[in-house]
């Protein structure tokens, strides 16, 4: 990836990260009262990212709740926090 007049620096370190990421496991915070598990397996450079192999847990008034899903996409402007797990992590 090679800096031009749109793109800073610490965006490009960012992505940089995101990318190294790919293949592995990671766990991510959402702005709602969502968290979520997955195999990593692509982003663009908003980081909306696509992951399979998905556990969500939401808390709800009556308790958590988890959902298993094959596949999602996420939006790059609800994520809090991203947490790689390694690759071939288990949840």
């Amino acid at each position: 990836m090679a800096a031009n007049s749109t793109t800073s620096p610490s965006k490009l370190l960012l992505l940089e990260l995101v990318d190294k990421c790919i293949g592995s496991r990671i766990h991510i915070v959402m702005k709602s009262d969502k968290e979520i598990v997955g195999t990593h397996l692509g982003f663009d450079d908003f980081v909306n990212m696509v992951l399979e192999d998905v556990t969500e847990f939401k808390i709800t008034p009556e308790g958590r709740r988890i959902t298993k899903l094959n596949q999602i996409l996420l939006s790059g402007n609800n994520i809090t926090m991203m947490v790689s797990r390694g690759k071939g992590s288990e949840v």
